[in-house]
């Protein structure tokens, strides 16, 4: 399954103000917050037979507490994610990105206010 990364400018700065403006456990909670919200999400969007899918949507914090990911586990994920030439997509993990992504934005833009 393809994963499409993103990167920020001006991390520099930011880490800067965060450290001036805030705990870095107050970010590493946002973290935590936005990475399970997402995980829900796309739980809750996963097609459902057997429910072997939505179990397979984990949850997993790093690089002590910063980096945050959900993965869908399950080997057959790409499937419904993207379809195949026999069945239509029925995405779950990349609306559940793209809406979190918003908020994750917002939560941390509060912190450097």
């Amino acid at each position: 399954m393809a994963i499409n990364a993103f990167s920020f400018k001006g991390i520099g700065d930011l880490q800067s103000k965060l450290k001036r403006n805030t705990s870095m456990s107050e970010v590493k909670n946002i973290v935590k917050a936005n990475t399970a919200e997402m995980n829900r999400n796309a739980q809750r969007n996963a097609s459902v037979d057997t429910g072997f899918l939505r179990r397979m949507i984990t949850m997993s914090l790093t690089n002590g507490g910063f980096t945050g990911r959900s993965i869908a586990g399950a080997e057959y994920s790409p499937y419904p994610e993207y379809g195949t030439r026999f069945m239509a997509a029925q995405p779950f993990m990349g609306p559940a990105y793209r809406e979190q992504k918003e908020k994750f934005k917002r939560d941390m833009q509060r912190l450097v206010k």
